[in-house]
């Protein structure tokens, strides 16, 4: 989740040095390539095809190209609130899409690998890409001074394979979470505020700063050179807008505004960094900066307790503890108590109204341009089974035996038009360790009847990389809309070379294919003799060599 150190200053100097940096030249382990750019050739098995175009050998030539298409247009798609069964798959693409190249510049990495690998997913039917746009590589080189070289040729590289776009506002660090390949810190000027104000990162109780992204505590405050975190998102937000004005509403058609941790709309309660937390640990309550302190005891005066505000709970326990060891948690806990009450809707109102703010302002900003906003809220199905559902509290999400903690995240969302986007979309509850608690298929039920009882799109992920059939199926059951809660969209995490090994391939394509029939089961023939435009992932020879930078990619 987050780099968790207790000193203000040594994240910073390990923050400025990221772990990786790619090169054009690395060993790609995310794509797929096909072997000649320029002119392809290729001999499949003779009962099996393989469509291709001619695509431009240079990643830098953006002049205006009509898209040539290996599979038919997509039709204008209805939500499933609106009566469509048909769901568009789209792909997350690898973390380090967007690197600093040698000169300095935002730039894609392996360019000619990714362009092949859209070309393929085009061929699948997939619908469009998914891509993290990081405040740490476009801001980097100073407040609002802003590189968007590298995205403006991943913008223009989609659309010339036909691929529609999500792009995600990430106003958080890349690395230490589950899944993440690289390290992108936040901007270096922002860590040099970290270092003059440690209390501008999420705190826990024993004083660990988190340097993933900002506390909501201080989203009204200046302690970003004069500027507010609100309004230094804003201000990205907008300049992005400009830049890509062109696009956003036909190829760019949804934002999704990074609001905490891995781009989700809570704290960062679960840190697996240096082995901080472990699943299926409860977390802990990140309200121990001095701001949130401060809005904390403000809250308690108020409520009448000023005893109330000196700090979060005392016996919520550890990060690996479960639940029924603490006295907050537990059957009987203090969760339940009046006390409780007040700090789990003080410290959840908190998160709600965080999220308000910055919808709020790219509502604002992006409202006449076509695209959709959408917001991300984590999938926590851990301890789910237990009366207080430990995990969700500390994330922000006040969900209890008694109470439902999505339905005013759903109402906050609604008011705006923004689609939830939610997670764990592929698991079933009878695969989960026992002793966790664990129950996504009850959570995502929960959250589907939220979002339809607040009128507000969903949208799904998996959690977790799947190849599996089974993990498909499921997708495929949890997006069907017979009851008037099906999905609008599906992001699938992620591409990778995984992704187009011969038997996985064949599973997603078909996945594609059902997803675009509504969820009904579908397979495809092992080789493809109905002569149909579905790219068939496996290519048993090749009548060139290949040119160097493309095999590398193989």
């Amino acid at each position: 989740m987050a780099l968790t150190l207790r000193s203000p200053t040594s994240f910073i100097s390990k923050a400025l040095k990221p772990s990786h940096k790619p090169t054009t030249s690395d060993e790609p382990t995310s794509l797929i390539s096909f072997v000649s750019l320029q002119k392809p050739s290729f001999t499949a098995s003779s009962s099996c095809r393989l469509k291709a175009v001619q695509v431009r050998a240079s990643s830098n030539d953006l002049s205006p190209v009509p898209a040539e298409r290996l599979h038919p247009e997509s039709k204008a798609v209805r939500t499933a609130h609106s009566g469509s069964t048909r769901v568009p798959v789209y792909v997350m693409l690898p973390l380090d899409t967007i690197f600093k190249g040698n000169d300095g510049k935002g730039a894609v990495n392996r360019a000619r690998a990714l362009n092949a690998s859209m070309m393929a997913l085009r061929s699948a039917g997939v619908e469009g890409i998914m891509a993290d746009v990081w405040w740490g590589l476009v801001e980097r080189d100073g407040p609002m001074k802003y590189d968007w070289e590298g995205y403006a040729v991943l913008v223009r590289m989609a659309e010339r394979n036909g691929l529609k776009m999500q792009m995600v506002m990430s106003f958080h660090q890349c690395g230490g979470n589950v899944g993440d390949s690289c390290s992108i810190p936040l901007p270096p000027w922002v860590l040099e505020e970290m270092s003059r104000d440690p209390d501008i990162v999420y705190t826990d109780r024993s004083g660990r700063r988190n340097p993933e992204y900002i506390s909501l505590g201080c989203d009204e405050l200046p302690v970003l050179r004069g500027r507010t975190p609100i309004q230094v998102y804003s201000d990205y937000m907008r300049s992005f807008r400009d830049r890509f004005s062109n696009y956003l509403g036909n190829v760019i058609v949804e934002i999704q505004v990074g609001m905490g941790p891995c781009g989700e709309l809570r704290y960062p309660s679960y840190p697996e960094s240096n082995g901080t937390w472990k699943f299926p640990g409860i977390g802990e309550f990140q309200c121990y900066d001095k701001y949130m302190k401060a809005s904390l005891q403000a809250s308690a005066i108020a409520a009448g307790h000023s005893e109330w505000g000196k700090g979060g709970p005392h016996d919520a326990g550890q990060y690996n503890q479960f639940p029924e060891d603490t006295g907050f948690f537990k059957r009987e806990g203090t969760w339940n108590t009046e006390y409780g009450q007040f700090f789990l809707s003080w410290y959840s109102e908190k998160l709600l109204q965080h999220g308000d703010r910055i919808l709020t302002a790219a509502d604002s900003i992006f409202s006449s341009t076509g695209a959709k906003l959408s917001a991300k809220v984590a999938g926590i199905h851990w301890h789910y089974r237990t009366r207080s559902h430990a995990a969700e509290l500390t994330a922000g999400y006040y969900n209890t035996r008694n109470q439902d903690g999505y339905i005013p995240i759903a109402k906050m969302l609604a008011k705006r038009g923004v689609v939830m986007n939610f997670t764990c979309m592929e698991m079933k509850d009878e695969q989960q360790p026992g002793h966790a608690g664990c129950a996504p298929e009850l959570l995502v039920e929960q959250v589907k009847k939220a979002a339809s009882s607040a009128g507000v799109e969903l949208a799904g992920e998996n959690a977790l990389e799947r190849y599996d059939e089974a993990a498909y199926a499921k997708v495929l059951e949890t997006s069907r809309s017979e009851t008037g809660m099906g999905l609008s969209a599906f992001t699938y995490l992620r591409m990778n070379k995984r992704l187009f090994e011969e038997a996985n391939w064949r599973q997603f394509v078909s996945f594609v294919k059902a997803m675009g029939e509504g969820g009904r089961k579908s397979s495809l023939p092992r080789c493809d003799s109905s002569q149909s435009d579905l790219y068939v992932g496996f290519v048993n020879k090749v009548e060139r060599k290949p040119e160097p930078e493309a095999a590398a990619a193989l």
